[in-house]
């Protein structure tokens, strides 16, 4: 038999003497060479390549959303005065693709009416 409970584990747990601390990590929505991204702090993110060198720090003051501890703060586009520091690591390639096309081959049939 499964029961379902409509409350909170935390809410459960509080009144039997267990604290249970939710810790939300700051985090932001961020556009980053076209596309959308949400970095936190100390987390590596994989964005297309930039005209960075490696170890450089770039600044990205395109935020479109910030949340801070359940504050979220929506910019309209843009929120005023966020930006995002970040440090290229690396610059990687991608695999190598192979592509095959194939060309229909032209067979011509010729019938002859007797």
């Amino acid at each position: 038999m499964s029961v379902m409970f409509r409350c909170p584990i935390s809410d459960y747990l509080r009144p039997h003497g267990i604290n249970i601390k939710t810790t939300k990590q700051m985090y932001a929505i961020v556009e980053i060479a076209g596309q959308q991204f949400k970095v936190e702090k100390d987390r590596k993110v994989y964005v297309h390549r930039l005209a960075a060198e490696e170890g450089a720090q770039i600044e990205f003051d395109s935020v479109l959303l910030v949340d801070n501890d359940g504050q979220v703060k929506i910019g309209t586009p843009k929120v005023e005065g966020a930006k995002v520091t970040a440090k290229v690591l690396s610059h990687l390639k991608g695999d190598k693709v192979i592509i095959f096309k194939k060309k229909r081959s032209n067979f011509c049939s010729i019938f002859i009416r007797p």
